[in-house]
This record gives structure tokens, sequence and C-alpha cells, in this order.
């Protein structure tokens, strides 16, 4: 804690001590209130409640030294377990941890393993992995345990390194072997072999993806007492308390990233943005899109299940929905869609370019880009032949498998595209994404920059092998004024005769294009997300959307396509051409465009528009001729075709629609044109200004409103004041006596005929009894723990109707060696030996109650008078008086 902490920020006072060398991934308060915390490496430290209170209490006078206090008061689990350098748990991140309250247990959780501890004693109690198969008795081998937590990444680089040998005589051998052949032949020969060798990569890769997928991302302590774990993959786990897989289900094919439990549901967030919920049997109840983008936390409040997002979006549901309730607020709120619907207009420039692996002046930049963004909100610009030469589209290639993007050259465009715009004073760049050749980056007006944001980003090869990014697509992904739009640039098969492989090039765009969140991204939201939300861009990773089976770019409100697509004129020859073109006779070209032709018959760009072409086809130029004069007039003399397009769709099912909240994206063209005075590149650029109308939804408005009818409506007041039900219990007694080692029975009475009750105890705080008899002051511990004499088992839990629970109340003398100093139990410096008595709230709700009933049960630990236990305790201390070598798995390391 940097800053100071004072009654106006609303802390009164604070502790910050160094917990870990690395990040701290995880923490936990256990049901005894000790501070748990998980780090990389496998370290899992433990901070007892009793060293945070003395800190806390400390005068002003002593406060230096509570945070050492504290420090130094830290129980090192990893070292305890490690015995002869062995060590006894995973060195992986401690990515979880789950104080199971039911048990007095510990979760902490790996990416493939798991170790459980008991709360009370800290000790380990088992070790297990993914597939609940026991690692215990795996870990006596101090080869098979240093080595792998020692040198997993050089036998990471020994296992890639003979592919990446085989790629180096794919382009260096085969390049000396044909040095005769010529340089197109090599360069086939050299993409070829990369493309090769990528495959062969990705094959020996498989089994690592396929570990990725049971990575563990989240748990859960659901109501009836058992475990849920959430998986990479999709996979949901359920667990009893001691480590025992009991079943598994998949209900989405993304990676889960939360859960949340409350009664007899359980609520699973996914990366795909997704919401589900469960009932205790793990059968689907429903399911929702909460957002667009990964959802990282789940919490229940106040009688709501609340999500939050990367992007900072937080929402909010009835803990009973789906309930009539949800269907009186959507009628509700649909009367008044008037009052809180928002409509805005937007204006988009889209370029396309293949530049042909040159360079442009920025008097061609401001031709093509410059002199048309005055009034346009945002700028998409798309790159085709950035780079082409086949050492690059190799290295490109292998770089995709490791999730790697990105060229110097790429920046060059993406920054002096930037001075044209006016960057940093007018525009901001917000992200981009290259693939070999293919680069497509984005600006949007500062003055727009707060209505848009959840960028994400896509690839899809179509070259040599679906593996080489000479030809293929990128994509980006952003919501403005909360409506998705998608621009993707592509470069598609090339030649006359391709048609048919440039239709099949779009429809594999388009059926795998799979939108993530970037790795480079400027300003990245997702920073510090959970793995699954960061996964590489694996060839599965199509599958990975909301609505299983339907592509990414389907959900987008708009879409717009761009680039190179490559279709030709047909059934015209060279000088032909170059005479409609001259006369300026466009609508007779027109029919001869082999586009125009596989749109009409549904063949290629299925329900996508265009606006009318009224400017010369952009290629095939010379370089450096400006004008119609600078067609192709070489030995091949291609013909004139427009290649470069620009394509999209909107929300509207007839071109008649308007804007509204039903079709809420309705584009217009007001421009589209090439720009023939560029000459950098034997093509020409083109650029279409797009005016967009966003119909969307004011959040403060509908807020407002649903507050209103919240209070004013009265079938959704009565459904409210349903949820308040609790039903009715009782328990045995209020009043419990425990001597030394004691137990006693505490019976939970649901006297329901109908409903579950689920309960949860929880200590109030401890007092000592004074000779008089009377309570001092009750204190309670972190997160209302329990005193570490007393053992509640089960804490939490279910009863069925009419059923009792039985409560085992359990007294048990508790030292460790880290209480002693010089033999001498450090508790009894600051304890005494009277009576102890301790309030325990037994919290009752049902499956959905919003609210709480509470039954009080006192219970005292008679101590004082007890002979017998004087002297245990004096055997105690003499059995400790000795050396601590004995007692390795419990010695500690000060810091």
């Amino acid at each position: 804690m940097d800053q100071n902490l004072s009654d106006d920020n609303g802390f009164k006072e604070g502790l910050s001590w160094q917990a870990h060398k690395g990040p701290v991934l995880s923490m936990e308060i256990s049901s005894y209130g000790d501070i748990w915390s998980g780090s990389e490496g496998g370290s899992i430290r433990v901070w007892p409640w009793e060293a945070v209170e003395k800190s806390m209490s400390l005068s002003l006078e002593e406060r230096h030294m509570a945070s050492l206090l504290v420090e130094r008061s830290v129980i090192d689990l990893k070292s305890q377990v490690t015995i002869n350098g062995v060590c006894n748990i995973s060195s992986s991140d401690v990515k979880c941890l789950l104080s199971d309250n039911a048990r007095a247990k510990v979760w902490a959780v790996g990416s493939l393993s798991f170790s459980l501890w008991d709360a009370r004693t800290r000790d380990l109690l088992k070790v297990f992995n993914v597939d609940g198969q026991s690692q215990n008795e795996n870990r006596a081998d101090v080869s098979s345990s240093s080595v792998t937590s020692s040198s997993s990444s050089t036998s990471s680089a020994a296992q890639d390194q003979p592919v990446e040998d085989e790629m180096n005589i794919k382009f260096v051998s085969k390049s000396k072997k044909e040095k005769s052949q010529g340089f197109l032949q090599r360069s086939r020969n050299a993409i070829m072999g990369a493309a090769d060798a990528v495959r062969r990569v990705a094959t020996k890769g498989a089994g690592a993806f396929a570990e990725d997928g049971k990575r563990t991302e989240a748990i859960v302590l659901a109501g009836d007492g058992m475990i849920w774990t959430g998986s990479s993959n999709g996979l949901l786990v359920q667990w009893d308390g001691n480590g025992n897989r009991l079943q598994e289900f998949t209900h989405h094919p993304c990676g889960v990233l939360c859960f949340c439990s409350y009664g007899s549901r359980v609520w699973v967030g996914y990366v795909s943005g997704m919401v589900q919920l469960l009932d205790l049997e793990g059968n689907l109840i429903a399911g929702w899109v909460a957002h667009n983008g990964p959802v990282i936390k789940l919490v229940v409040g106040n009688g709501s299940v609340f999500s939050l997002a990367t992007h900072g979006g937080i929402r909010g549901w009835n803990i009973s929905s789906p309930a009539p309730i949800d269907n009186i607020l959507r009628s509700e709120l649909s009367d008044r869609e008037i009052m809180y619907t928002r409509l805005e207009s937007v204006k988009i420039l889209v370029g396309t370019w293949n530049v042909g692996q040159g360079r442009a002046s920025h008097d061609a930049l401001m031709s093509w880009l410059g002199s048309a963004v005055s009034d346009v909100g945002i700028v998409v610009i798309g790159l085709q032949e950035v780079e082409m030469g086949a050492g690059f589209l190799a290295m490109s290639a292998a770089k995709e498998t490791v999730g790697l993007e990105g060229s110097a050259i790429g920046q060059w465009w993406q920054d002096h595209i930037g001075k044209a715009l006016d960057e940093g004073s007018t525009f901001e760049r917000v992200g981009s994404r290259q693939l070999a050749g293919l680069m497509t980056a984005i600006w949007v007006r500062n003055t727009l920059r707060t209505h848009v944001g959840d960028l994400d980003v896509a690839a899809v090869a179509c070259g040599l092998g679906r593996a080489i990014g000479n030809k293929g697509g990128v994509g980006l992904r952003l919501r403005v004024y909360d409506r998705i739009m998608c621009f993707v640039n592509c470069h598609l098969a090339a030649h006359l005769e391709a048609v048919n492989r440039r239709n099949a090039d779009f429809d594999h765009i388009y059926r795998t294009m799979t939108f993530t969140r970037s790795s480079n991204m400027l300003n990245n939201a997702a920073a510090g997300v959970s793995s699954a939300a960061q996964m590489l861009r694996g060839p599965n990773a199509s599958t990975v959307n909301p609505d299983e089976g339907k592509p990414d770019l389907a959900e987008a409100d708009m879409v717009v396509f761009c680039g190179d697509f490559n279709y030709r004129l047909f059934g015209i020859s060279y000088d032909e051409a170059r005479d409609f073109v001259s006369q300026r006779s466009f609508d007779w070209l027109r029919e001869k465009d082999q586009l125009r032709a596989e749109m009409k018959a549904g063949k290629a760009f299925q329900g996508m528009r265009e606006a009318l072409i009224r400017f010369p086809p952009t290629y095939k130029f010379e370089r450096g001729k400006p004008g119609l004069g600078g067609y192709d007039s070489g030995e091949k003399k291609r013909i004139p075709a427009w290649c470069d397009r620009i394509l999209y769709r909107d929300n509207r099912a007839n071109p008649a629609e308007e804007c509204s909240l039903e079709c809420p994206v309705v584009a217009s063209i007001l421009q589209y044109e090439a720009r023939m005075d560029v000459t950098e590149s034997d093509h020409k650029p083109v650029r279409c200004k797009f005016n967009v109308d966003i119909a969307h939804v004011d959040r403060s408005l509908r807020r407002e409103e649903l507050g209103k009818i919240l209070q004013s409506n009265d079938n959704i007041r009565s459904n409210l004041e349903a949820l308040r039900f609790v039903p009715e219990t009782s328990v045995n007694t209020n009043k419990i006596k425990l001597k030394n080692q004691d137990t006693f029975n505490l019976k939970i009475t649901n006297k329901s005929g109908e409903d579950m009750v689920f309960f949860h105890i929880i200590c109030e705080g401890q007092a000592t009894i004074n000779e008089d008899s009377v309570a001092s002051e009750y204190h309670p511990r972190g997160s209302l723990g329990f005193p570490r004499w007393l053992e509640v088992t089960p804490a939490a839990g279910m009863i069925d109707p009419d059923q009792v629970a039985e409560i085992t109340i359990h007294h048990e003398e508790f030292h460790t060696v880290e209480e002693f100093v010089d033999g001498v139990p450090q508790s009894w410096w600051s304890e005494d030996t009277r009576d102890k008595e301790v309030i325990l709230l037994v919290n009752v709700r049902g499956s959905c109650s919003t609210e709480t009933k509470t039954h009080r049960v006192n219970v005292r630990h008679c101590l004082s008078g007890n002979p017998a236990l004087v002297d245990q305790k004096l055997s105690v201390s003499k059995k400790h008086g000795g050396s601590s070598s004995s007692h390795q798995k419990s010695t500690l390391t000060y810091h």
C-alpha cells in the first residue's frame, strides 16, 4: 500500500508486506481466518490470523513493527512438504485457491493438478491430477520431481529443436540443391517446405493442445458441499470434498473462466461471453450471452447475480432468473423502449490497397486517405503484399504457430498512415493484425473513442496447405455504441481461371474466422485475464463462439470485406477492355465482372452489397506510370480488372428497413472510388466511405426506467416478496459446553415438507470468561472463521425437506511446531487458561432466498480446573524442548 490510508478514503488502518517474490496469483481466507496466497512455481504461503490480529492491535508507536510481524509469521507450505529436495506438490503456478468451509479444507489449483490441505493444521492431505488420479505415491523419485520442476523449459526446448532443425534443412539444403532452378521454383519449394514443417509442428503439438484443453481455470464450492472445476476446453467436473472425481459434463465448447454458486444454483462464465445456469446435478437450466467479451467474474449479492467482463462492463440478473419476473420486466421495458433508445450516426472510411511490397509517399497516403477523413469517425485500412518473400512467408507461418505476428515493414505502414491521419491529435490507433503480407489496422477519432472498444482480431491462412499467409484474411472486430462491427481484409487466389478457388477461399475465411483478444493490442483490456481467454489461435479455434456452429462473422451487426479479391473480367480481350476503359463504358465492363456473376449465383459473398462501380479497373498497372495509359503493356498484357473491392452487409433484411433496436445498424455508401493518381504499386488504392446509423440503448435511462418498474409494478413486487421466503428450521440447542476433546452433535431440522434448506455456520467472535463467569468482548477472526480449538463439521451444506443435519462440534487441542520457541507454546504468552466462549451463527436460506435466518448457538470451552489438561500441556512442552530437526515438515522459513 503506497497510498496513505485515512478515514477520508474509507480505510482506518492497513498493512502491507512482501508476500512472494513473484506475482500473487490467488488469495483466500480459510475457515479459521488465515490468509492463504498462491504464486508462481507452486508457492503457497499462509499468514495465521493470530499474527494479523496482533499486528492490527499495535499502538501507533508500535505500528512500524506491524508489517514485519506479519511477514515473519509466514508459513511456507511448499517448504514444509519438501523433504530431501523432493517436493510433494506440483511446481506449476497456483492460479486458484478455494476454502472448503464445509470441511475446513483448502484446495490449491495448478494447471493440471490439485493439492488438498487441512485448513486448521495446514497439513497436506492429498495431491491429484485433473483426471482424479492421486499423485502422492508418484513423487518419491527425486529425479522425476526436481528435474521436472527445474528444467521444464530445457526439456521443451529439446523437444522443439528437431522440428527447428527440420525447418532449417528445408530452407537451406533445398535451396543449395536446386540452385540451378529459377527463383520462382525455389521460392515455391521453400514455401512448401515451410508449410510441411508447420504441419509437422502442429501435429507434434496436438498433444500439447490436448493438455492445454484440460487446464483448470476456475473452482467453486456448491451449495450442497460439492466442488466444481472448469477447464479451458469447457469441461465441468464435479468432485467430492476428499478430491474424488464424481462426474463431468460439457454444455459449451469455450473455456470456463469463473463460477459462482448460491443455493441450488451454479452459474458458469465463459471466455465467449456466455453465462450458463446449472442445477446441482449439472443439468443446464438456461444460458445467455452476457457480454461480447470474456466473463472473468461472477458474484451474487442483494438478490442478483452480477457478471464482470474484461472490458469492465458489469451486468446483473435476478437471482431467480429465468422466472416469471423476467417476462414482466421484458414486456414493461419494451413498452418504454422509445424513452431510452438513442440514434447515432458515424462515418467510417474503409481503404484497401495491394502495395506490391512497395512503400508509399506521404502524398500518396494523403490522396488515398488524408483527403477523405475530415468528417470520418473511424478509419479501417487493409493492405496486401506488404511483404511476400519466400523466407518471410515461411518465418511468418512458423511464428503464427506460437501466436506471434507482425513485422517491421508492417509497423512502418501503420506509422506512416498514422501521420497522414494526424494520429495523436485527431485519431487514435486502436489495434491491428498482420498475417504474412496481409495487414489491417484501425484508427478512431478521439472524440468518438469512449464509444468504441472491445477490439478483437483474427486471421485465417488460405495459402499452401491452409498454412501459409500469402493468401487469406485478417479481421478486426470492435464494439461501436454497443453494436458489433467486423472488418475483414482478404487476399484471395490469383489468376483468371481460379474462380472456384477464390469462392472456396472466401467460404473458408467466413466459416473459420474466430476473433480473440490481441496479444499486442494497444491498451489491451484483457491483460491479466486467465489463460483460457488468451489461447493461441489454433486450428480448433473456430468452435469457440456462443452459438455453436455459427461463425463469428454471422453474429456481427455489420461486416465489411475489403481487399484484393482477385476476381477478373471474363469473356473479353485485353484490347477490348482497354477500349471500354478509355471510353469509361463501365456499365458494359461490369457485365464481365467475375465477382458480380458469382454473387448473383450465390456462390460467394452471400448477402453482401457493393456500391455501383464508377471507377476504372484497378489492376494491373506499371509502377510510376500515371493515368489510364499505365495499364500493363508488357509481354503478358494482363486484362484490366476490378481486383480491389469493398463489400458490406448490415442488419437490414430488406433495403427499405429503418434503423431501430430491432434493426440496430443501417449503412449507406457516400463514396466509392479508386485513387488513380497513386502510382507506387501495380494496384490502385480504393476507398469507401460509409454513413452508419446506429440504434442503441442509453443504459442510464434504461436503468432509471427499470427502477421505476420495480417500484411500481405490483406483480413484480409480489414476486420479489416471495423470494424473501426462508423455510422454517430449528436447532436442538443454543448452548453447548465442551471440555477437552469433547464432541457434541448439533442438529438442524428442516421443518419444510417441500423446500430444501442451505446452511452455513460461521463464528461471530470469541471471548474469554472472567472469574465472575461474565464473557469479555467478543472478537471475530478473519472471514468470521473458527478459533483453532474448535472443529465444526460440516459447516455448510444442504438439508432436504423434513430431514435433519447433524453437525459435529468438537474441541481439539491444537499446537503446531511453529507455535513453539525453545519448547514453549507461543500461544501461552498471549492467552490465559480461562474458559473460552464463541458464538456460532447458523445461517439458513432456501434455494433462491434473498434473505437469511440465523440461529445463534453459544459454545463454551471449559478449560479451568482441569489438572489433567495442564499436565498434558507440560508434557507437550517438554516433548518439544529439544532440537526441532525431527519435525522437518513443519519447519518455517522466515523472510
